[in-house]
């Protein structure tokens, strides 16, 4: 068992209860009327967590109909959720689900300066977003570094067309939201103090989100590749008081890994993707591991892709590996925390899921070998206690659109 605390615990078993782990340890008693599984010669993760995901937001299959994570009207479209975009019935949701994950971050479009607010799913049927939205779970709030929004928009002589342009529309927005925060507290100063003619502030849901992220309400999450961007993004964090929750895709986080660990920032990045575009051309494949490696970093595993999500296991052995190569000593205990607890940690919810611990939500995952093996699969998914998936089962759980394809769902034409 990986428990994602940095333990390795063999022959050990854990309870769930109520939706809850209620306990681990060797030889436990199980309660009256309890499943129990036999999972000798398996292995025992947490569920797994993918920080950056689209699924239902570009939902298979990928047609011009489903392409709704790019609010592309402006530079700055803060006052959009991705939650209002995803559809549940995505089949992408249920592959993902068979390579153990568990919870996702679905993200807007990285087309925008700041594209809109993120939201944490759990990896359960529903029919509307509002059954799958993880409990208690902070809004995020994506940005974007770099190429994209400069050639989304200057393409057509549009602001912003460079790199100081991103910046500065960056600050502008960030000053705007000052004076929100400012103006709402004025206010509430002067009906506290009984002026009955004082006026309320028009209520604006772009700088709801810009204000809610300044106070910490929202947590930013950022699309930035090379290092001197990243440097600049927290120089500006700095200056207007906020914290990054983690730099996305960040092929060069390992020349600054001391300054995110130091800002205690976490780098969400792929195993070895990189020289698809100008600002990804300097990534390395011990990227993760030099990010971990820093004193006090914090690497994450994500996958971008409705088919990386399905192998996030296979992407933090390719980086485990990277790394030994390199010459860090990298153990399957410690690797886990890159796709359990570190990106629960960077959404906020590591209280409640990331790891095996007493009282936390019994979201595990049983493999039939050691996760880190190419050969490894999921046999049990289980989310809140439920199994969510079985590979036993004759009957495996399939989003409603494929239920009405009869080639999908495996009926007679």
């Amino acid at each position: 068992m990986l428990t994602g605390t940095g333990q390795q615990l063999d022959e050990t078993d854990v309870l769930l209860v109520d939706g809850r782990i209620q306990s681990i340890g060797r030889a436990l008693e199980a309660p009256d009327g309890a499943r129990v599984i036999d999972a000798r010669g398996r292995w025992v993760t947490p569920g797994l967590i993918d920080i950056h995901s689209h699924l239902g937001v570009y939902a298979s299959p990928s047609v011009r109909a489903h392409s709704d994570g790019n609010e592309l009207t402006n530079p700055v479209t803060a006052n959009v959720w991705a939650e209002h975009s995803v559809w549940p019935q995505d089949p992408g949701f249920t592959t993902a689900l068979v390579g153990g994950v568990t919870s996702m971050q679905i993200l807007p479009g990285s087309g925008n300066l700041i594209g809109g607010r993120s939201v944490v799913l759990k990896n359960v049927p529903a029919v509307t977003y509002q059954g799958m939205k993880f409990p208690g779970a902070p809004h995020g709030l994506k940005m974007a570094c770099g190429e994209n929004p400069k050639r989304v928009y200057g393409s057509d002589k549009k602001f912003p067309a460079t790199r100081m342009g991103n910046v500065a529309g960056y600050r502008a927005q960030w000053i705007e939201a000052e004076e929100y925060i400012r103006d709402r507290a004025e206010y509430e100063r002067k009906v506290a103090a009984g002026d009955k003619d004082a006026k309320p502030v028009k209520r604006d849901l772009r700088l709801d989100t810009l204000a809610a992220a300044l106070q910490g309400d929202i947590l930013v999450h950022q699309h930035c590749y090379r290092a001197d961007e990243m440097a600049i993004v927290l120089d500006m964090a700095e200056e207007f008081g906020y914290h990054v929750a983690a730099f996305h895709h960040a092929s060069e986080a390992y020349k600054i890994a001391n300054l995110l660990a130091e800002h205690k920032v976490c780098g969400a990045m792929w195993a070895d993707w990189w020289g698809f575009k100008m600002e990804s051309y300097d990534g390395i494949p011990e990227n993760i591991a030099l990010v971990d490696a820093a004193p006090g970093g914090c690497a994450v595993v994500h996958s971008d892709s409705s088919e990386g999500i399905q192998r996030l296991n296979q992407e933090a052995a390719k980086a485990m590996t990277s790394g030994r190569r390199a010459g860090l000593e990298i153990t399957p205990e410690h690797a886990i925390a890159w796709v359990t607890a570190n990106p629960a940690k960077a959404l906020g919810v590591l209280e409640q899921t990331g790891t095996l611990e007493p009282g936390k939500m019994a979201d595990v995952v049983v493999w039939n070998r050691d996760p880190f093996s190419v050969y490894a699969l999921t046999d049990l998914v289980f989310i809140d206690g439920i199994v969510q998936y079985d590979r036993a089962s004759p009957a495996p759980r399939r989003s409603d659109f494929l239920l009405g394809q009869p080639a999908a769902a495996g009926a007679t034409p």
